[in-house]
């Protein structure tokens, strides 16, 4: 590639292009997107054309939701980023706004990563994100809006104070692993505090800063949380949940005896987003887990393809809405040629489950303004060894939610105490094995003769009386015919008792997405895939039981979805 630069900026620039592990490749301009793209999304957030990953700094402000992410206006591969720009009035329907965040000053000149925003005192919106200078070391740059009175936010500066978090050889940071500021948070003494993730060797920091004025930060003596062998954090997120089960959505800042506090981070070794539930002592500054690692046996936001997540605070509905990025899974030959790659999961409400040991997921409910041409079933028994059609909907358009329930437990598997891995398991024992109870759910994206299908289904094992371990699978195997593509397998245990409260899935099927949310939002899994068959109009969605025990379904819905208006 022709440059410029010196051979060491070449080296850091390449270095650069691995980062968040988009590996680097030869640059492709992108292809206008045909009108006849199968693969591309009706109802998930992604722009026109070219490269999308992180959303960042989401927002409400003055009644309009705000949604930036990382864009490469250039390519369908990761290139040196700005910021792409939407707004929405209820997180479904997008209008682009101008992009922002692009080469302005010393502080950003070599692209403008991850952030997050925070809404000051006044109601003055403010940005923090991560820029690469001239060395191509990373820092952290404010923006501001020009004209707050403006509620779509269309032009942003930066701070002439900027960078205003940097390495310094005294504070040991390490300026290839410092990026993805939070939105920040203040307490009682006055006192902003923002983290910023890091690594030091292979263990992950959370570095914590300190300002009384939002451009001035001081650099904490310790980390809010790091963790020894988990490798660079980024996109962290901190952030407030009620306890005991209520529902409703916390503000950053809120601190209390009924609340808890989450920190998330995303794992740069593995590509997955971990968290943690615990305590924050305000006091010193410090947050001590009580459930979960940042490590992979974590719990984890979706156990399929989703990074890079990011909360905000509905303070209008008074709700925790997660944003997260699902990157494709086709080949960059293929990106190429539908000229974009990258979308967004449905926005998702967050909280904690009354237990206190997971967060539930949910989509937005403003999501179901685009069902329409309900199909119901109830009482239905699906014998063992059963395949049905779902008929009377736009199958490769669809929202489904389908309630099991499990009668027959005389011929359920017994569990392996060897099988901790539950990825592994549902490689080995996909949607075409047989078994005992299950595999039994839904088979999305099917070609009519079967040649292609997403399963999403679970399997039910017995590890002694009354005691059982239920498998969520979602299997992409035979998901194409296109040999190019990843078709891994995602698999996650879910901590139900399918006896007692049977079991629930909510699938929701975009052409070449599709999120599953098991036992009423405990699991979620998302996968892409692109059938060659299993297009538009050919798509089929069938009802499926490998097993050897019957299951009745309970009750099914499955909603034909309108088109978002997402320009």
């Amino acid at each position: 590639m022709a440059s410029n630069k010196s051979p060491k900026q070449v080296i850091l620039l390449l270095v650069s292009l691995l980062f968040h592990g988009y590996g680097f490749v030869e640059l492709q301009a992108a292809q206008s997107p045909s009108l006849g793209d199968p693969y591309r999304t009706a109802y998930h957030f992604q722009p026109r054309k070219n490269w999308i990953n992180d959303p960042n700094g989401p927002m409400l402000y003055k009644g309009i939701y705000h949604l930036f992410y990382q864009y490469n206006p250039n390519g369908v591969v990761w290139g040196p980023p700005v910021w792409g720009h939407s707004t929405s009035t209820d997180l479904v329907n997008w209008t682009p706004q101008p992009l922002t965040m692009e080469p302005e000053m010393a502080a950003n000149i070599n692209g403008s990563w991850s952030g997050s925003a925070t809404i000051l005192p006044g109601n003055k919106p403010a940005i923090l994100f991560t820029g690469l200078d001239p060395k191509y070391e990373q820092v952290q740059v404010l923006a501001y809006p020009k004209d707050i009175k403006d509620p779509y936010l269309k032009e942003w500066f930066l701070a002439p104070q900027n960078p205003v978090m940097f390495p310094t050889p005294q504070n040991q940071i390490n300026a290839t692993s410092f990026r993805d500021p939070t939105t920040a948070w203040m307490l009682p003494d006055g006192k902003w505090r923002v983290l910023v993730g890091s690594k030091r060797g292979q263990r992950g920091l959370s570095l914590l800063f300190r300002s009384k004025d939002f451009v001035h930060w001081v650099q904490a003596k310790h980390p809010l949380y790091s963790y020894e062998l988990s490798g660079m954090w980024e996109c962290p997120d901190f952030f407030p949940v009620y306890a005991n089960g209520n529902t409703m959505g916390v503000d950053t800042s809120i601190i209390g005896r009924n609340v808890k506090h989450v920190l998330k981070v995303s794992l740069d070794v593995s590509k997955h987003d971990v968290y943690t539930i615990g305590g924050y002592n305000t006091t010193k500054d410090a947050y001590t887990p009580d459930v979960g690692y940042m490590n992979e046996s974590s719990l984890r936001y979706d156990y399929g393809k989703y990074y890079a997540s990011k909360t905000f605070y509905d303070y209008a509905k008074m709700q925790r809405i997660l944003l997260g990025w699902a990157n494709e899974s086709s080949s960059v030959e293929d990106d190429t040629k539908k000229g974009w790659s990258g979308i967004h999961t449905i926005p998702r409400r967050i909280w904690l489950e009354k237990s206190g040991k997971q967060l539930i997921q949910w989509p937005i409910s403003n999501i179901e303004k685009l069902r329409q041409n309900p199909v119901k079933l109830y009482g239905k028994l699906i014998k063992g060894g059963s395949l049905n059609e779902v008929t009377g909907i736009t199958a490769a358009q669809a929202d489904v939610e389908v309630l099991f329930k499990i009668k027959d437990l005389k011929k359920v598997e017994k569990f392996d105490a060897s099988w901790t891995d539950p990825q592994l398991v549902c490689s080995k024992k996909g949607a075409s094995v047989k078994g005992g109870l299950g595999p039994f759910g839904l088979m999305a994206l099917a070609s009519k003769g079967l040649e292609e299908y997403t399963a999403v289904f679970f399997r039910i094992f017995k590890v002694y009386d009354n005691k059982f371990v239920v498998l969520m699978c979602s299997d992409q195997s035979r998901s194409s015919l296109n040999p190019s593509n990843d078709k891994t397998t995602y698999g996650t245990f879910v901590d139900v008792n399918p006896v007692l409260e049977g079991l629930s899935l909510r699938v929701l099927i975009d052409h070449s997405v599709v999120e599953s949310f098991g036992a009423k939002g405990k699991n979620v899994i998302t996968s892409r895939v692109y059938p060659t068959l299993a297009i538009n109009e050919k798509a089929h969605l069938y009802l499926f039981n490998k097993g050897t025990s019957d299951v009745e379904i309970t009750g099914l819905t499955a909603w034909s979805m309108k088109k978002a208006s997402i320009a």
